[in-house]
Parts: C-alpha cells; sequence; structure tokens
C-alpha cells in the first residue's frame, strides 16, 4: 500500500461500524482522522479505541453538512482517501423523518464530494446498505440484482449510489467503492466496542443483549408466518470486524488505478431470528425472553449475500461464524450494561 504516509479521513469514525474500521486502519499502519457530530456515538468509542491499538486517533467534531468544516480538515490534512459511513441509519426513523434522511445522507454527501473534488481527492469508499434492493425476487443477491429501496433510509442509499455513478462517469479520475452491507453485528474482541444504539435498538443484536444483560423485559419477534423454517425472518449476519476489514479491502482494491466498483459484504449464510437467539442463549448462559407481534411492512422473509464478487474482486470473505459474533456482541454488552454510558 503506497499511502500509508497519508491520511484516511473516517466520516461517522466514532459510531459502531466506523470505530470497528479505524481499529483495523491504524493497525494496518495508516493515519487516521475522525470527523463525527457525535449525534448518535460517544468520544468513549475513540478512547477504547486508542486503548486497543495503543495509538492516536485525532477526532473533529463537525458535521458533513458544514462545508467550512470540511473544507479545514482538507486543508489542514493530506487526505488521501475517505471512508465515508456518516448517516443516519433507523428504517423506522425514515419513514417518520424521511426530510432528516434525505438532507443528512444525500446532502451531506453531495457537501462531502463536492469539497473532496475542490481539494483533489478522489478516493472514496461509501458505506451502503442491502435495504438498496428492497423486497427481493429471489436469493441470494448478487451486486446484478434490481435495487428499489422502500423506505427514505434504503432510498438515501441508492440515491448517493446513483450520485457516485453519475461522478465517475464524468470523470473517471475517482476511485470509488460502493459496499452494500447485510446485517452487521457483534462487536471487536476485546468487548471494549461494539454496539450502543441511543434508544431501543432498531436491530436484532443489540435487542437480544440488551435483554439479556436485562435493560429490556423480552424480544419482539416481528412475525413468525412467513415461509421460512421456523417462520421468521431469514437475514445474512456479518461480524462487524469482517465488515471493518471489507473496507480496508477495498481500498486496496481501488489503489492500483481510478475505478467504480459495487460489492456485496455478507456472509453467504441466512440465519432465521429464531436462530440468532438460540445462538445468543449459548453465547450469554442467559434465557431470551420474547413474543412475537405483526409483520413489520416492508420486512422481507428471507435475505442473504452472494458475497461472491467480494471474495474474486477485493480478496474479502467473512471469517467468523454467528456463534462468534454473538459471543463477542455479549462480551461488549456484559462489560458495558448501559453501553458507553457504564
Amino acid at each position: 500500500m503506497s499511502e500509508l504516509n497519508e491520511t484516511v479521513l473516517v466520516t461517522g469514525g466514532a459510531g459502531y461500524i466506523g470505530s470497528h474500521t479505524c481499529v483495523e486502519l491504524l493497525q494496518s499502519g495508516r493515519k487516521v482522522i475522525v470527523l463525527d457530530n457525535l449525534s448518535n456515538a460517544s468520544k468513549a468509542s475513540i478512547e477504547a479505541v486508542e486503548q486497543i491499538t495503543q495509538k492516536k486517533l485525532p477526532i473533529i467534531e463537525g458535521d458533513i453538512r458544514d462545508r467550512v468544516a470540511l473544507d479545514q480538515v482538507f486543508s489542514k490534512n493530506s487526505i488521501s482517501s475517505v471512508l465515508h459511513f456518516a448517516g443516519l441509519k433507523a428504517v423506522g426513523e425514515s419513514n417518520e423523518f424521511p426530510l432528516k434522511y434525505y438532507d443528512n445522507n444525500v446532502n451531506g454527501t453531495l457537501n462531502l464530494i463536492e469539497s473532496m473534488t475542490a481539494h483533489d481527492c478522489k478516493t472514496l469508499v461509501f458505506s451502503s446498505s442491502a435495504t438498496v434492493y428492497g423486497i427481493p425476487e429471489k436469493m441470494p443477491l448478487t451486486e446484478d440484482s434490481d435495487v428499489g429501496a422502500i423506505n427514505p433510509y434504503g432510498r438515501t442509499k441508492l440515491l448517493v449510489e446513483e450520485m457516485l455513478k453519475d461522478l465517475y462517469a464524468a470523470d473517471p479520475e475517482w476511485r470509488v467503492s460502493l459496499l452494500r452491507y447485510f446485517n452487521p453485528v457483534g462487536a471487536h474482541a476485546s468487548g471494549e466496542i461494539g454496539e450502543d444504539p441511543n434508544d431501543i435498538p432498531n436491530n436484532l443484536l443489540p435487542f437480544i443483549s440488551q435483554v439479556a444483560v436485562g435493560r429490556l423485559d423480552k424480544l419482539q419477534v416481528f412475525g413468525d408466518d412467513y415461509d421460512t423454517a421456523d417462520g421468521t425472518g431469514v437475514r445474512d449476519y456479518i461480524h462487524v470486524v469482517d465488515l471493518a476489514r471489507g473496507h480496508l479491502a477495498a481500498l486496496d482494491y481501488l489503489e492500483p488505478a481510478p475505478k467504480l466498483g459495487i460489492h456485496n459484504l455478507g456472509t453467504g449464510q441466512g440465519y432465521s431470528v429464531l436462530e440468532a437467539v438460540n445462538a445468543f442463549e449459548q453465547a450469554s448462559g442467559r434465557s431470551i425472553p420474547y413474543e412475537v407481534s405483526a409483520r413489520r411492512p416492508g420486512d422481507a422473509a428471507t435475505s442473504y449475500a452472494d458475497p461472491t464478487k467480494a471474495r474474486e474482486e477485493l480478496n474479502w470473505q467473512a471469517k467468523y461464524d454467528l456463534q462468534k459474533m454473538c459471543e463477542d456482541a455479549w462480551r461488549w454488552q456484559s462489560k458495558h450494561p448501559m453501553g458507553y454510558g457504564s
């Protein structure tokens, strides 16, 4: 990697996926700066990353929608590439406050790209999402599967993807990686960084782990009448450390020459809600009470990746299984019952 002496800017680097990726970046010898408005993250995650890596991780408190702040970051630092995690990510909230999502996720990214262009930084790895596939017609999902997001969150991801494709077509000096994540779960093996949602979790594993640690009474299972082995929804869960390493693989992929790549990051294996509950019970030694409620509108019965393209082009594949994901999530949660606040 020829650019190890240059700096990677990580937007949203204090968040769940961003902080785990900062660990991998620092351990690979790269210099890293975080830009985060801390709206859904804690400075404690940055301190924990420094503790894990024994390296300094400078953080600038700022918002990607603030062009003056962005221009200052690029003016004062020799930034070679950007990993762009800064975004709002709750599907339910996006239905309630769509304009907030378009402002942050689309306008914010447009602002970032304009500032990058002005400072001749043209390498960008973008956090996209499997939500761009909408309700899938057939499994597994490949990068060529039809897209058609069904909620404002997914549409913001799709809009940014389209924007970046248009940018690359207009200016082929760009190096752009669009990474479509499946369901990130787990935590760093140290138990010092993990997922710490602000409110009641939107995602399955933090919900389960908060039940296990006693913060919540029981898990809500949305629907048990799907056409799956046990009637509950099936998803592709990926360990957050595997996901973080996918971003380093994307940087390596972009380095030799300008290009635009689209890759699924998933394991290729689907697990049902009840299989995840069972795996977490084994990992934690705690029982997870749950109750079944109605399906959520827009939830697909089954969604999992075909990760072949990432394996072939990025030389990346997920290593960790569901048991490891649950063990690491439980280590984080049991060490930090109230998240970073504990």
